[in-house]
């Protein structure tokens, strides 16, 4: 069967749906799993959730829909995709996936978390799910009527920072803007577990570390993006977003950079970071040049 013929089924597949799993969202967009998608991640076993909200082994790509409160703020037309972090082994849902979500829908933008698949050392999967997420939300493909939007951004915590950053420079389609909190960018130095699940730690070579580095990648057609990390972060050293900001403003991209004092790494929505109220604030601010 050819990539063409394989593309259009997976499209027949996507249903919209009320999840089983539930996160407060208004609909659920199967994407695909390891039968149907482009690339399979070579996981068999089943999902797991070793933690409350921490999804690991996920091997079937899903949508959940959050539509823009419009009652308050208005339709800004905005839509942003969300990566939650967990260094390509599992997916933080929560405090970077569906609070984040609920958080944007109240302020009339409309929010997409995305259930992407572990990579397993195979770097094509997460992205074709990244890719496919930014097109559902466009109404690009079908599977998400009533849901659309015609500007849509990407959001990625960690290494779901990542995986954003990594759709904004190598992706086949773009986000109109990225917003990064804490991402993991680079090899060197970088999140070394990040990088092993990504491309497989047996794989990693020089030339697949400089290619994965996404301050590399970056061109003329990368989106505009915000970044937003802390100083003190020891988990994602902070030249990571440094170098990504310095590699956008060399191509002439739009970019702004938040670097807090205290906070560490994956506060996310937490409530007890320190600099909350500052960063939502820089962050409705920044999307105003979006918004219709």
């Amino acid at each position: 069967m050819n990539r063409t013929v394989l593309f259009i089924l997976s499209f027949l597949l996507m249903t919209t749906t009320v999840s089983a799993q539930d996160y407060g969202q208004a609909a659920t967009v199967r994407i695909w799993d390891n039968a149907s998608a482009p690339h399979s991640n070579g996981l068999t076993t089943p999902e797991e959730e070793p933690e409350p909200y921490r999804l690991a082994k996920t091997s079937t790509a899903e949508l959940y829909l959050y539509p823009a409160d419009t009652s308050r703020t208005g339709n800004t037309g905005l839509g942003v995709v969300i990566c939650p972090g967990g260094g390509y082994a599992r997916l933080a849902i929560d405090h970077e996936g569906f609070q984040m979500a609920q958080w944007l829908a109240e302020n009339g933008i409309t929010a997409a978390v995305l259930k992407y698949r572990m990579p397993n050392g195979h770097p094509e999967v997460p992205l074709e799910d990244a890719e496919q997420a930014l097109r559902l939300l466009r109404g690009d493909v079908p599977g998400a009527e009533g849901f659309t939007c015609p500007k849509v951004g990407i959001m990625g915590f960690s290494a779901g920072g990542h995986l954003a950053a990594y759709a904004s420079t190598m992706g086949a389609v773009r986000p109109d803007f990225s917003i990064l909190f804490y991402p993991v960018i680079t090899a060197n130095p970088g999140h070394q577990g990040s990088f092993n699940n990504l491309i497989g730690q047996e794989n990693r070579t020089e030339e697949t570390d400089t290619r994965y580095s996404l301050e590399n990648r970056v061109t003329a057609q990368t989106p505009p993006a915000l970044l937003l990390l802390s100083d003190d972060d020891r988990t994602v050293p902070p030249v990571s977003s440094t170098r990504y900001y310095n590699a956008l403003k060399e191509h002439g991209i739009k970019a702004s950079m938040h670097i807090y004092p205290t906070g560490g790494h994956g506060w996310g929505f937490h409530d007890d970071f320190r600099y909350k109220a500052d960063w939502q604030g820089a962050l409705l601010d920044w999307l105003k040049a979006f918004a219709e």
